[in-house]
């Protein structure tokens, strides 16, 4: 009869433990996949909130005049773009400008 009561015992402890692990290792999932949400997708996620709201009229004024600030504050310095920005500017430039000369006016 010892036996029988020492299993229960035995089998209510390994159950308790089960589920004590069981809890722990839930816990533990929760944590890590609410840590990869808020590290890798929050900024993300509020990048394209912010484009899907310019729909609110708010939104396009603080968008507006974000635009303009940094474009005052361009206009401000004396050069507005690097030189390797204007060196590939230009090579653009000349490249199709090269490629409106080839045009066949015909097609026009």
């Amino acid at each position: 009869m010892d036996n029988k009561s020492e299993n229960k015992k035995g089998s209510k402890t390994d159950l308790n433990f089960f589920f004590i692990k069981l809890f722990s290792i839930s816990v533990a999932i929760v944590l890590i996949i609410n840590f990869l949400f808020n590290t890798i997708l929050a900024d993300r996620l509020d990048r394209i909130d912010k484009i899907l709201s310019f729909g609110d009229k708010n939104s396009r004024f603080e968008t507006r005049d974000k635009i303009r600030s940094e474009l005052t504050q361009s206009l401000d310095k004396e050069n507005v773009i690097d030189e390797q920005d204007k060196i590939l500017l230009y090579k653009l430039y000349l490249k199709i400008r090269k490629e409106f000369k080839d045009l066949d006016k015909s097609k026009l």
